[in-house]
């Protein structure tokens, strides 16, 4: 009878080995790296060799002294010097090579990466073990310098976001070794009463018979045992449910024949290592008995049946979960495009900015060139449209809230319609548009409401792939408690009918309840997310709407949206762009204008300069701020740039108001007034790029006309 398992020994054992391996990777490192020191600190090198050998040497001894196996404490004991003393010898190179502004503190970074992966500590003992490497890190650099600069506070942050992660992995590690000794403990405790109730289970073979077969066929797992050449021999129910077959011909079935052709060169290789005794899990994809494929995860190993060798294997079925993981990736996969979107659109709109600003700055120079004009008209139109798309395309982006408010139906189908043009050409497909101009507006937020027609449009597209015809249609309706109700969830009232039809193959009855479901498709793999009717259901409950879908397989598809009319009309559109006028010249004031877009300072310039005011510039937030306590008493206005790099314009806002408190901040950005804007309490104004001039210096105008009323009110 072998020996009971013990948990402590296992432990002891595992402490021993990893404090091993930990001090002779140490040992090595520490002479490998040294050619670093020729090239971060030549004047060290000799000096910084002679502790690198040192080191190198202890952690040998202590690699010795570890292999005594004495007791845990004496192996933790081992562990905590070593890490000391290679903090010690990292911490003296530090000294002698900068110290708070140092490169080597990375080592220490490295130190406790090792030391927290390797050593099998509880978590307080994790703690001290962290403390000491930053202790002996940062007590000396205190103890002998004075802190300077920003580069120790981020190597400080470096080593404290390292020693974080570290322990938070020595925590999960520490919980997966406890629960691999506890299961280790049962395992064995289980294995030895087994082994103590062997003798008395001879007469009970037949019982154990049934139960065996009751387990094997009700087991959630398929389980088959093939012969050495690959036969099936023996299948429970779930094997042959999971492939669709009787259990009767699948026996003497060659396991060859479930798999599909991509992968049967592999099957001979997989079964001669399994009958080397080697236990194998892997992925497969099998033929059910209609045709179709279903992803299998299989875990085989070799048994001994009466002699002869034989391979049992068990089969789960991982098709859904590989789906939801193909789901879950292209998920992420549209979230990164959205952040790359936004990040794109944000710098477009610096250009838009300057492109037209600058138009406003040539026409004022061209004012009796008529062509000139025509030309700049151009340019500004084509730039506030892109402007608009931008706006959008951040909107997305940033994935905001619902903004409720009247909205023109009509002209968010004109605008989605022509967005998606193009791809409706290239398909073939033709659209009808017919709106009734006499239906009102809307409560909605027309970026949501244009994702849910793209959203179903994209949808008739995919079910006419030989082409067809969608016809897109607005209607007022009025429900009441007298008229069938789309909905009982929709209450009596006005509505605005949005109809989306298509002559496409239809939706087959039995899927009609789950096209809403999230990501639900009938796609194939790769070709969809099965997220469009979902975010589109959810769209319009948010308007406190309600959608209904009618369709028959080879019939096409209805979907009709019922919005509620909003009780306000509709702001209306804006007009041709004209040269606004520009407010009254300035009074001597000074403007300090930073942004680290250099056409936008160039556009701002001209047009201030312009106006009389004197205009000073900075290309940088750290320039900007140094520049504005010198300058700071002559200061009136301060405009700047909202999203820039090393420090935000809140951020440098909230500066200026602590040198100056009476200068007047005006917020920048390509981006919208959002959170970051309106939780900064230094800003007296928020323009939103791309602006004109007249919207320029209307905002500069209120905020110093603003003071001066608050002064003469005061007075």
């Amino acid at each position: 009878m072998e020996q009971r398992y013990s948990p402590e020994d296992h432990l002891s054992k595992l402490t021993q080995s990893w404090i091993g391996s930990i001090l002779i990777i140490g040992a090595i490192l520490f002479p490998v790296l040294e050619f670093m020191d020729y090239f971060a600190s030549p004047a060290n090198f000799k000096r910084f060799m002679i502790y690198r050998l040192v080191i190198s040497g202890i952690l040998i001894i202590l690699y010795y002294l570890n292999g005594l196996k004495r007791s845990k404490t004496y192996q933790y004991g081992i562990a905590v010097a070593g890490t000391a003393l290679c903090a010690v010898t990292v911490e003296l190179a530090v000294l002698q090579s900068g110290g708070q502004s140092s490169t080597y503190y990375a080592a220490m970074i490295i130190l406790a990466i090792c030391c927290l992966s390797f050593v099998p500590f509880n978590m307080s003992r994790s703690f001290i073990l962290v403390g000491i490497i930053y202790g002996i890190y940062v007590a000396p650099i205190m103890l002998s310098e004075t802190i300077t600069g920003g580069v120790f506070v981020s190597n400080n942050a470096f080593l404290v976001a390292t020693f974080v992660i570290g322990l938070l992995l020595r925590y999960n590690n520490q919980k997966l070794i406890v629960t691999e000794l506890q299961l280790r403990a049962e395992l064995s405790e289980d294995k030895r009463k087994l082994e103590l109730h062997s003798d008395s289970l001879a007469g009970e073979l037949k019982i154990s018979g049934q139960k065996y077969r009751a387990l094997f066929d009700n087991a959630n797992d398929g389980i088959a045992v093939l012969d050495r050449t690959g036969v099936i021999t023996d299948a429970n129910l779930r094997f042959c449910e999971l492939h669709g077959f009787e259990c009767e011909p699948v026996l003497g079935t060659n396991f060859r024949l479930l798999e599909i052709e991509s992968t049967r060169g592999e099957i001979d290789d997989r079964l001669k290592r399994i009958l080397n005794h080697e236990s194998l899990v892997y992925e497969a994809e099998h033929y059910r008995k209609d045709g179709t494929r279903i992803r299998l995860e299989i875990s085989s190993r070799a048994i001994d049946i009466g002699g002869v060798p034989h391979i049992q294997s068990f089969f789960r079925d991982i098709t859904e979960k590989m789906k939801l993981q193909e789901q879950v990736l292209q998920s992420q996969k549209m979230e990164a495009m959205g952040v790359l979107a936004g990040g794109i659109a944000h710098d477009f709109n610096n250009v838009l900015t300057a492109i037209l600003g600058h138009t406003e700055v040539l026409r004022r120079h061209v004012k009796s060139d008529e062509f000139g004009n025509r030309s700049i008209k151009t340019i500004e139109d084509a730039a506030r449209r892109a402007g608009q798309m931008v706006s959008k395309l951040l909107s997305f982006a940033r994935k905001e809230s619902l903004e409720l408010v009247p909205t023109e139906l009509n002209a968010v189908v004109t605008d989605t319609v022509e967005l998606l043009g193009r791809a409706l050409i290239e398909r073939d497909i033709a659209v009808q548009v017919a709106l009734d101009p006499r239906v009102p507006a809307v409560s909605g937020d027309s970026i949501h409401l244009e994702q849910v027609i793209a959203n179903l449009v994209m949808n008739s597209m995919d079910a006419m792939p030989g082409g067809g015809t969608i016809t897109i249609s607005t209607v007022q309706r009025q429900l009441g408690h007298d008229t069938p109700q789309v909905s009982p969830f929709l209450p009596a009232g006005n509505y605005v009918v949005l109809t989306i039809r298509d002559t496409g193959t239809g939706i087959p009855r039995e899927l009609m309840e789950r096209i809403f479901d999230p990501f639900f498709t009938t796609k194939p793999a790769g070709k969809g997310t099965g997220l469009g009717l979902a975010m589109a259901y959810g769209i319009v409950k948010s308007h406190k709407g309600e959608i209904r879908v009618d369709s028959r397989e080879g019939g096409g598809a209805t979907f009709e949206i019922y919005l509620p009319v909003s009780k306000q009309e509709a702001p209306l559109p804006a007009g041709d762009t004209i040269a606004a006028a520009l407010p009254e010249s300035a009074q001597g004031e000074w403007v300090f204008v930073v942004d680290d877009e250099k056409d936008v300072l160039s556009y701002i310039k001209d047009t201030l300069d312009a106006q009389g005011y004197t205009v000073i510039t900075a290309d940088s937030p750290e320039y900007a701020r140094d520049l504005f306590r010198k300058i700071s008493g002559d200061i009136d206005v301060v405009i700047a740039d909202i999203v820039m790099p090393v420090m935000s314009g809140a951020e440098l806002a909230g500066i200026f108001k602590e040198i100056s408190p009476t200068v007047k901040v005006i917020g920048i950005s390509g981006f919208d007034e959002g959170d970051m804007v309106r939780e900064t309490r230094h800003l007296d104004c928020f323009l939103k790029k791309p602006f004109d001039g007249a919207s320029l210096l209307t905002c500069i105008r209120r905020v110093l006309d603003s003071d001066e009323k608050s002064s003469a009110g005061n007075a």
